[in-house]
């Protein structure tokens, strides 16, 4: 198990009561889980922008960690911290026990998915169709929390195909509660199972942001964090003033400066003397590193690309980057890749 340290330095544990946090200490901000979008290079670089939000890995399957390559897994730079763990799979005495393993590794909590629509996941009996299940996911949650002391949490959607209801999801919720969970994450949007693939269901089924809302207000003592389609700051904010957090999918990945001013706006923190130039050259160490140990640059410069999103020379930068790439180190792809950016850009501070 890998526990070599970084140039980063992790992030001073907040009190529970401070600005940015939720009730229980959790941090109000996060970034979702996102298959091969959120492995551990991106959240290395995700913490070079911000030290606060709450990260997530992709989802890992019970059956992949209990038979699997578990540091290929579970592995991960503690600079990452706070980091959630988010399962898949619908066996509740599997899922204990990947937990069981995966408790040596730091995870700081364990998360449920019931949120995934793909056909894979469905064939797996896991992901969004066990919203169909409430008293299940009852046993898998309870199994959960008997395996760690570590808070154990779900993400699942507002409702599936045939139970699309705001009483179906209460029914859901308050099943599970039931169980001792009080940390729910909420797509704000039903999972069509049948007919729609996973990128459909990110963006046809209408957001309904109100059942969300409605959730805290019946049931203000458990945590309720929203998520879907949120892409800003000011959304954020506005978000925030009706639950207790946000989470940000894809906006996260494709902008991830976005993130920028995020410890300082809703953590307290003061403004952190960064630009995106200073952010690259952090990297150099770990791409070394990677090198070093046979792995390629593209590893984590693939999660780089939308560094400059939506700046003078992001074009540039991610021609630079994108394609097959020139025989040479990671810093030296940089190197080269930031001279065509200009100077304005690179040296711009952090975005409030």
């Amino acid at each position: 198990m890998s526990t070599r340290t970084t140039g980063l330095e992790a992030p001073v544990a907040a009190a529970s009561t401070a600005v940015g946090y939720t009730s229980s200490g959790v941090p109000c901000v996060s970034v979702a889980p996102m298959m091969d979008y959120t492995d551990r290079h991106y959240r290395y670089l995700f913490r070079a922008i911000s030290r606060r939000t709450l990260l997530y890995t992709e989802m890992v399957t019970s059956a992949a960690i209990v038979h699997g390559d578990r540091d290929r897994l579970l592995a991960f730079d503690p600079v990452e911290r706070p980091l959630s763990l988010q399962l898949g799979g619908d066996d509740p005495e599997e899922i204990a026990r990947a937990i069981e393993i995966a408790e040596a590794y730091g995870y700081d909590e364990f998360n449920l998915n019931v949120g995934c629509p793909s056909d894979r996941v469905q064939n797996g009996n896991f992901g969004a169709c066990l919203m169909a299940t409430p008293e299940h996911v009852a046993r898998i949650t309870t199994a959960m929390q008997q395996a760690t002391s570590k808070p154990v949490t779900v993400k699942h959607r507002i409702g599936i195909d045939g139970r699309e209801s705001y009483g179906e999801m209460l029914e859901f919720v308050d099943t599970v509660a039931a169980t001792g969970i009080r940390r729910f994450t909420v797509h704000a949007r039903i999972a069509i199972l049948a007919g729609l693939d996973p990128k459909q269901n990110r963006n046809i089924p209408p957001l309904r942001y109100d059942d969300v809302y409605r959730l805290k207000r019946e049931r203000p003592e458990l945590e309720i964090e929203i998520n879907g389609h949120i892409a800003s700051i000011p959304e954020i904010a506005e978000h925030r003033r009706a639950v207790d957090a946000v989470m940000v999918g894809r906006a996260a990945y494709e902008d991830v400066w976005m993130f920028s001013g995020v410890d300082h706006t809703f953590f307290g923190d003061p403004l952190p003397d960064i630009d995106r130039e200073r952010v690259v050259r952090a990297m150099y160490g770990y791409l070394d590193r990677l090198e070093a140990d046979g792995q390629p640059p593209r590893r984590l410069i693939n999660h780089m690309l939308g560094l400059f999103a939506g700046r003078p020379g992001a074009r540039k930068w991610k021609q630079a980057l994108s394609g097959r790439l020139p025989d040479l180190s990671g810093r030296d792809l940089l190197e080269r890749a930031l001279a065509r950016v200009p100077e304005e850009t690179r040296r711009e501070g952090p975005r409030l």
